[in-house]
């Protein structure tokens, strides 16, 4: 019977063989070619191109104006027309557009005389002459059975004002 130590000589043995046979003598004619390879003179390799260096690109078209923003010199609006009063407090009604109020009666208490407008929402407010109304300054100027006569002031879009004259009927 063979031992384990006797199968490892075996082995190695065998493994000694197989590469001693790898290395014949086959390889002379590599070996030839070899030499007159690098027998051979060398070749000559082109020097790399110059490389300019980056010049940067001055875009001094940037402040000149551009041709697709209308730039309409701003109109100065004028400071001795009416202006709307800057501490006061807003009321209740002037977040309501005026033609979403209706005028639907009036209350009259002694000798005031108020004016009922319902809102959007479905509430009946009392406004009295004074009172704003509608969200460009409207100011109550007067009230009759019929109507509420107020005066707004409407921005003309270039910083000033200028007094409108509007009502709201009853029942409209």
């Amino acid at each position: 019977m063979i031992s384990i130590r006797n199968f490892q000589h075996i082995l190695l043995a065998c493994a000694a063989v197989m590469l001693a046979a790898c290395s014949g003598g086959q390889n002379d004619e590599l070996m030839i070619y070899i030499d007159k390879v690098k027998a051979r003179p060398g070749g000559r390799i082109e020097p790399l191109p110059q490389i300019k260096p980056y010049e940067t690109f001055r875009y001094d078209a940037g402040d000149i104006r551009s041709p697709f923003v209308f730039n309409r010199p701003k109109a100065k609006g004028r400071s001795d027309g009416p202006r709307p009063v800057q501490n006061r407090s807003k009321e209740y009604l002037e977040q309501f557009p005026l033609d979403t109020l209706d005028m639907v009666g009036i209350l009259s208490r002694g000798d005031s005389q108020y004016a009922l407008l319902k809102t959007s929402d479905g509430l009946v407010h009392r406004v009295s002459v004074g009172n704003y109304i509608g969200q460009n300054e409207g100011r109550v100027l007067f009230i009759s059975e019929s109507s509420i006569d107020l005066e707004e002031l409407i921005a003309d879009g270039v910083g000033s004002f200028y007094k409108r004259q509007a009502s709201i009927g009853l029942g409209e």
